[in-house]
């Protein structure tokens, strides 16, 4: 199913990475986005619903205050965060923190800090 093309969508998104190779296979063996390499041998990735893609960034640091918060839908909060640990991520607030909504937050292995959300059932 191709990507929707709507005004005011979010579409596009550039994460600072301490290692490109290494933040591409964190987000595939976690949340299996797809990862692909430009025309130009920049290292890219889209969603796991292909609806947002992007690419890794060397020449930013991660962000070590929050601010801009992006979460990340999944199927179990619980499972991802298991996930996000045995893929040499960080758990940095748990599950039960913004309850009753199920989130939780992790630190990827390049220090960015994401959220995870789980829709109720």
């Amino acid at each position: 199913m191709p990507p929707t093309y709507e005004n005011g969508k979010i579409c596009y998104v550039e994460m600072p990475a301490a290692d490109v190779q290494r933040s591409a296979d964190f987000y595939r063996s976690v949340f299996g986005w797809n990862i692909r390499t430009r025309g130009d041998g920049s290292v890219a990735f889209d969603d796991g619903v292909g609806q947002v893609s992007g690419t890794w960034r060397l020449d930013r640091p991660p962000s070590e205050r929050l601010g801009l918060l992006i979460y990340i839908m999944v199927d179990s909060v619980a499972a991802a965060c298991q996930a996000v640990v045995a893929n040499g991520g960080e758990i940095v607030q748990p599950i039960g923190v913004d309850a009753p909504e199920v989130t939780a937050r992790f630190r990827d292995p390049s220090g960015n800090v994401i959220g995870l959300y789980q829709q109720p059932a």
